[in-house]
């Protein structure tokens, strides 16, 4: 069952069009990552979502309510939508105490005291503020004030909870400490969650589905972090995913080469009679080695990174980025240095038609 339906929704700021014809559909119960470049339509679909601004054209279901129809000049409001909503500068109020915060949705709605209290307790107890319902915000650390924004957002018991880029204030730790935090709630909860983010690993350890956009607001690929990241369906996906190799391979007399040279592709060839490709893959796709079968190598650049080592290796005027873990290099002979000559050879490869990665490059 679908808990958002957002049909042929489009949105202009002026002469800047953000989003045009969109449609998406979010699973209930699932947590569904909204993830994308810096600018591409995420927030404004987000509020879009929350009544915050409403669309030009389309309609949006939030659990299967019609609360937006452009058509017939249907626009619910914000308060009257059921949400919880998290922000990424947590918006606590400073003057009040993380029990005052926590409690004022329900302040607002006229809740009975009594039911308030053991509303407001049981969530501060929830997000793992036990014994500090009395502190100011002043008081607290930001990974502590994004949790009582968590619980402020809660506390109403929301179908459904719109998160945006809530961890991007935080110190790197607080993030990834954080971001399984709020998996652990939406599954203790059995909530709805949708993320946005521009953070891929964040995307990818909470998710149960990504939808991943590009620059101009169109949804790219929706699917599990691992078809995302292992099965992208075009060049965009590959690269926003992480970072992703790409060598020029040409096609010649039936032959696949790669680069400038005249090694043939040591692996399963694309299909079809295209002349130019481009072979995709991962740094950890890439397996290195002081002989044996693949491609001839030289090391460019040897980095020690403490548990890794990063190489930068160039094959026949092409190149490509590999890492190793530093123990394994050490056991295994793998420590290589600059101008080194080294073997490749590769676990996983995605084929994109060169002519269509440049096309899809022009602005």
């Amino acid at each position: 069952m679908d808990i958002i339906r957002v049909e042929g929704v489009a949105k202009s700021y002026g002469q800047h069009q953000v989003h045009k014809n969109l449609t998406l559909a979010i699973k209930k119960g699932e947590c569904f990552t909204l993830l994308g470049p810096s600018g591409c339509g995420k927030t404004v679909l987000l509020r879009l979502l929350a009544g915050f601004e409403s669309p030009d054209a389309g309609k949006i279901y939030i659990d299967d309510t019609l609360v937006s129809d452009v058509a017939h000049r249907l626009e619910i409001p914000p308060e009257n939508r059921g949400l919880g909503i998290v922000f990424q500068d947590y918006a606590v109020w400073p003057h009040m105490t993380v029990f005052e915060n926590v409690a004022y949705p329900l302040k607002i709605a006229k809740r009975p005291k009594e039911e308030m209290r053991e509303q407001v307790m049981k969530m501060i107890d929830i997000v793992g503020m036990h014994g500090l319902d009395k502190r100011l915000p002043s008081e607290l650390s930001g990974g502590q004030q994004q949790r009582v924004a968590l619980a402020r957002a809660l506390v109403g018991n929301p179908s459904l909870m719109l998160l945006d880029e809530p961890l991007s204030n935080l110190d790197a730790n607080l993030r990834e400490e954080m971001r399984f935090e709020i998996k652990e709630l939406q599954r203790k909860l059995d909530i709805t969650v949708l993320y946005v983010t521009h953070d891929q690993e964040i995307g990818l350890a909470i998710s149960d589905r990504v939808a991943v956009m590009n620059e101009t607001g169109e949804i790219q690929q929706i699917g599990t972090p691992w078809e995302i990241f292992e099965q992208p369906v075009n060049p965009f996906v590959f690269h926003f995913m992480g970072i992703a190799n790409s060598i020029e391979v040409r096609r010649e007399n039936g032959a696949y080469l790669v680069g400038k040279g005249q090694q043939p592709v040591p692996w399963k060839s694309p299909e079809g009679d295209t002349a130019h490709w481009i072979a995709g893959f991962r740094p950890s796709d890439v397996q290195i080695a002081r002989d044996g079968e693949g491609l001839r190598g030289i090391v460019r650049r040897a980095n020690f990174l403490g548990a890794m080592m990063d190489y930068l290796i160039e094959i026949d005027g092409a190149h490509l980025r590999t890492s190793i873990e530093t123990h394994r290099a050490l056991s295994e002979n793998l420590m290589f240095k600059a101008g080194d000559i080294c073997t490749i050879r590769f676990l996983n490869l995605l084929w994109f038609e060169a002519d269509k990665v440049k096309e899809a490059a022009q602005p």
